[in-house]
C-alpha cells in the first residue's frame, strides 16, 4: 500500500470533522419561521458556529444569545455570543445561563424558541437550582470529572442540580413553540443526554443520582446533599404538557463522522470497518483491546484483511490515581495502544476529540506509528512510565506526534482510526 500512514490518517480526521461542520449540516434542518418572534438560544462548543450558520440561512428577524467555550466564538451579526469556561463552569457561564432562561421565559405562544445545542453545553449552561451556588456546582463538576464517571452519569447528576437543564428550559418557555437543533457528542445520541437535555423530558430520577453518588463514593457539600433529598429537585418527565410544543432535530451524529471517514478510506483503496460509534470504558483498556484487534487483522485477516482501517467513536474515561500528568483520554488510549502493539509492523493510529481539545491541553489528539516506542526509547522516553503517570501528552509531545487543530467549532465526540497496512 503506497500510503503515508500519518498523512492518510489525517485525511480521515478531516473528513470526519467536515461531516460535523455546522455550516454544512444545519441549514437542511431549519424550521418554518413563526408568526411571532424567533428567539435563538444555545449552548455548547459548536454554539457560535451554529449561530453563524443560522444567520446565513434565515431570512426573517432574529434575536438571542448563545454561550460557547472560551476561544470558540465567531463573528455574528444578530445573535450575541458569550464565552465561558469548560469543563468546570464559571461566572460568565452562570450569567449567560441566567439570561438565556429569561429569554425563554419571555417567549409568547406565537414565538419560536430556536435552541442550538451541542456537546459542552452542560458546563457552559450552568445555573444552579435555588439554594445552590456556582461554587457548589463547580465542586460537584470537579468531583465527577475526577471520579471516572461516564458522560451519561455526570449529566444525570447535573440535571438535578440545575434550574435550566433536564427539560426545565422547555418548561420555562411554555407555551411557545420550541425547536432544538442538536449536534450529538454522546453514545446513543440521546437528546436527553446531550448538554443535559435542557429542552427534552428527563427519564432519569433522583434515585439514579443516589446510585451514581454511591457508585463513585462522592462526598457532596451539605447544601447539595439537602437539595438532592428534596422532591423539588426532580426534573420534568416524559408526558408532561410542557413538552407538547417541543421538537428536537438531530443534525449531526458521531456515526456521520465515521461514515464520512469510511468513504474517504474507500476512495483511497483501504477497506473501512466501523466498529462502533459509542465505545466507552477506560481509555487504557480500550487501547489493549484495539491492539488485540490489530494483531488479529495482521495475522489472520479478521475482522478485516489489510489494507484496512478500523474506525470507532464514543467517549472513554481516565480514572486518575493521584495527581496524574498531562493528557486527555485520546492520548491515553493511544499510549496504551502503542505499549501493547509493542512496535507491531504496519500498524498506525490516530485518535482525536473532535472539538479540537483532548482533555485540557492544546492538542486534539496524537498519532501512533510503528516506530513510536523505538523513537521514544531513543529519546529517553519510557512509554510504560508515562502511561502509569497518565502523562500521555508529554510522551507524544516529545515525539512531535501531537495532532493540533485548534478549536474545530463542532463536537461529535472522539474519533479513532487504526490503520493496518
Amino acid at each position: 500500500m503506497a500510503l503515508e500512514p500519518r498523512a492518510f490518517l489525517r485525511t480521515l480526521c478531516d473528513a470526519a470533522l467536515a461531516a460535523a461542520d455546522p455550516a454544512g449540516v444545519l441549514p437542511a434542518h431549519l424550521p418554518e419561521p413563526p408568526a411571532g418572534r424567533t428567539i435563538v438560544i444555545g449552548a455548547g462548543k459548536a454554539a457560535a458556529a451554529m449561530a453563524r450558520a443560522l444567520e446565513a440561512h434565515w431570512s426573517g428577524p432574529l434575536e438571542g444569545l448563545v454561550v460557547t467555550r472560551y476561544d470558540h466564538a465567531v463573528p455574528t451579526e444578530r445573535i450575541e455570543v458569550v464565552e465561558a469556561a469548560h469543563p468546570v463552569p464559571d461566572a460568565a457561564g452562570h450569567d449567560a445561563a441566567r439570561r438565556i432562561l429569561a429569554l425563554a421565559q419571555g417567549a409568547g405562544e406565537d414565538d419560536l424558541l430556536l435552541c442550538l445545542i451541542s456537546g459542552g453545553g452542560s458546563a457552559l449552561l450552568s445555573l444552579p437550582a435555588e439554594g445552590l451556588s456556582l461554587e457548589h456546582k463547580q465542586q460537584v463538576n470537579a468531583a465527577l470529572l475526577r471520579s471516572g464517571a461516564t458522560i451519561t452519569e455526570m449529566n444525570c447528576v447535573r440535571k438535578h442540580l440545575s434550574a435550566i437543564k433536564g427539560g426545565r428550559l422547555a418548561a420555562a418557555a411554555y407555551p411557545a413553540r420550541v425547536v432544538t437543533l442538536c449536534i450529538s457528542d454522546v453514545p446513543g445520541d440521546d437528546p436527553a443526554v446531550i448538554a443535559s437535555g435542557p429542552t427534552v423530558p428527563d427519564p432519569t430520577s433522583l434515585g439514579d443520582v443516589a446510585e451514581i453518588l454511591e457508585k463513585y463514593a462522592l462526598t457532596l457539600p451539605v447544601a447539595v446533599h439537602d437539595h438532592l433529598s428534596s422532591p423539588e429537585a426532580e426534573t420534568p418527565k416524559p408526558g408532561s404538557p410542557v413538552f407538547d410544543r417541543c421538537e428536537t432535530r438531530l443534525i449531526s451524529r458521531p456515526q456521520d463522522a465515521l461514515e464520512a471517514a469510511a468513504a474517504r478510506a474507500t476512495e483511497a483503496g483501504v477497506t473501512p470497518l466501523i466498529l462502533s460509534d459509542c465505545l466507552e470504558g477506560e481509555a487504557g483498556q480500550l487501547g489493549i483491546m484495539m491492539a488485540g484487534l490489530a494483531r488479529q487483522a495482521r495475522q489472520h485477516g479478521q475482522p478485516a484483511a489489510p489494507p484496512c482501517v478500523l474506525l470507532s467513536g464514543g467517549e472513554t474515561t481516565v480514572t486518575l490515581s493521584g495527581e496524574g500528568g498531562r493528557g486527555g483520554r485520546n492520548c491515553e488510549f493511544l499510549l496504551s495502544l502503542a505499549v501493547h502493539l509493542d512496535g507491531l509492523e504496519g500498524v498506525s493510529a490516530v485518535a482525536i476529540d473532535t472539538d479540537g481539545i483532548d482533555g485540557s491541553e492544546d492538542n486534539a489528539g496524537a498519532f501512533v506509528l510503528p516506530d513510536s516506542l523505538a523513537r521514544g526509547e531513543a529519546l529517553g522516553l519510557d512509554a510504560k512510565a508515562y502511561l502509569r503517570a497518565h502523562d500521555s501528552y508529554s510522551f507524544f509531545a516529545g515525539l512531535d506526534d501531537l495532532l493540533v487543530t485548534g478549536p474545530t467549532l463542532t463536537n461529535v465526540n472522539d474519533f479513532r482510526a487504526l490503520l493496518i497496512a
